[in-house]
């Protein structure tokens, strides 16, 4: 049966009619065309489909659209300012290659992202439990892990590049 899902995606308000079941992630990427975020399992254990729910990381596989009708959604595409000068965790992550593929890293972002606001400064091993609910399956994680340490200090104030040295 259907129904109308509406909320904020990105700063932009949205309103759908879709499926009661549809899922949050096949709302932004079919209905919505936010390609960014990724479908990797279907089973919410890689990751590959983070995004924020009024602020906090939720795999969007695990969520009905209709339970984020109201909600704020913030995707990767929704990050970079409008100029498009990257986040300070993205550009953390193009600056330390914390990537291969690429498959995994909106997840990876997302979820850091969410990290260093409840953790402003992470230690090696906080970001690594941090990150547990996302896999990579080309990375050994150093990268990324140092690509999530430089971002945290990016997003206090410090620089990407200071991080690295």
């Amino acid at each position: 049966m259907p129904c109308t899902v509406s909320m904020t995606v990105n700063g932009k308000a949205v309103s759908r009619e879709v499926e009661e079941r549809t899922l949050l992630v096949t709302f932004l990427r079919d209905h919505l065309g936010m390609t960014g975020t990724h479908v990797g399992c279907d089973t919410s254990q890689c990751g590959a489909c983070v995004v924020h729910v009024d602020g906090r990381s939720v795999k969007s596989c695990t969520i009905l659209a209709a339970q984020a009708d109201g909600a704020e959604i913030t995707t990767i595409e929704g990050l970079a300012a409008a100029d498009g000068t990257l986040h300070p965790m993205q550009a953390a992550f193009r600056e330390h290659h914390g990537l291969q593929c690429g498959f995994c890293t909106p997840g990876m972002v997302m979820s850091a992202i969410d990290l260093v606001k409840d953790n402003p400064t992470p230690t090696e091993q906080d970001v690594r439990e941090g990150l547990e609910g996302n896999i990579c399956r080309c990375t050994g994680y150093h990268n990324i892990v140092k690509a999530v340490l430089a971002g945290a200090e990016a997003m206090n104030g410090g620089s990407v590049k200071a991080a690295a040295e």
